[in-house]
């Protein structure tokens, strides 16, 4: 197969604001495969490096030194440390090989999406143009922005306008300590609409989120804590049994995944990496295949 790659970078219309601090620009590659008969795929490298994955410029040179020839065998030989571009060419050579029959049933209009709220008040505004101009009715909300007091303020106000039906999801990004984290619980369990939290502690503290699920009644979701696929096989074997947040971009080969989450009936919900459509379709297409009933976190401001 002939084998092209191309750089990208874009700038978010909103800088997005998360625990990990600002983040105004999405860097990644596009990658292009053709096959013999001239039919062409793409797929594409998005890193996110503070998850754990590989950096945009490590994948660059990765490319680099593939030269304009690739095969199957090349591509099943990604070592692990690459898992975006393990993802990128996987999905692109899925594409390639994929029969007619196999694109018609890959519907991705079926699928529940979420829309991601912006951090603080902003959230109050938007949550209400989203529920008017599209057909969403669960939604992120970022916290661990600014001080816990002020976002349970904004929380309790925000429950109140989501729309009837809705569902609200908190994700701290590992942000909050454990005394912070009870707190929130305390009063998520008096709220209705929260779906879960999301990664309340930082992934070193897996203990400390097992013993919150059995305190309070509010789901807990895991998303830094299985950054990548090695980490959702350890996690799992640790006996994890709640939501399994997957940021599928970043988590390696799709067909591997794909038979990890089938074969254990895992409580996934599949996330953003901020990707082009290019990726964003390859992830979806995942989603659809596993066909689970959570929403998928890319309805993105």
């Amino acid at each position: 197969m002939q084998f092209k790659y191309q750089p990208y970078q874009y700038r978010f219309k909103q800088p997005l604001h998360t625990s990990h601090g600002v983040w105004e620009i999405r860097h990644g590659i596009i990658i292009t495969l053709m096959d013999q008969t001239g039919k062409i795929a793409e797929g594409e490298i998005a890193p996110l490096p503070w998850f754990g994955s590989e950096t945009v410029a490590q994948a660059l040179e990765f490319c680099q030194q593939l030269g304009e020839i690739v095969n199957i065998d090349i591509i099943k030989t990604i070592p692990p440390e690459f898992p975006a571009c393990r993802f990128a060419f996987e999905s692109a050579l899925l594409d390639l090989t994929a029969t007619v029959t196999q694109v018609k049933t890959n519907n991705l209009n079926n699928l529940k999406y979420s829309a991601l709220l912006p951090a603080g008040e902003k959230a109050l505004t938007a949550c209400g143009l989203i529920s008017k101009t599209q057909n969403i009715n669960t939604f992120k909300w970022k916290i661990g922005v600014y001080s816990l007091d002020t976002e349970i303020e904004i929380l309790k106000r925000l429950i109140d306008s989501l729309p009837s039906n809705s569902q609200l999801r908190l994700d701290a990004n590992g942000g909050l300590n454990i005394s912070q984290a009870q707190q929130l619980l305390a009063v998520t369990d008096k709220l209705t609409g929260i779906e879960f939290i999301e990664q309340p502690l930082p992934p070193e503290h897996l203990g400390l989120i097992k013993q919150l699920t059995q305190e309070y009644s509010t789901p807990i979701a895991l998303d830094e804590s299985v950054a990548n696929y090695q980490q959702l096989q350890t996690i799992y074997d640790q006996g994890w049994s709640g939501i399994f947040v997957i940021k599928a971009a970043i988590m390696g080969f799709p067909s591997q995944l794909k038979e990890f989450c089938q074969s254990r009936e895992l409580d996934c919900v599949f996330s953003s990496v901020f990707e082009t459509n290019i990726g964003r379709n390859a992830v979806l297409k995942l989603a659809r295949e596993l066909n689970h009933p959570r929403a998928v976190g890319f309805g993105l401001l």
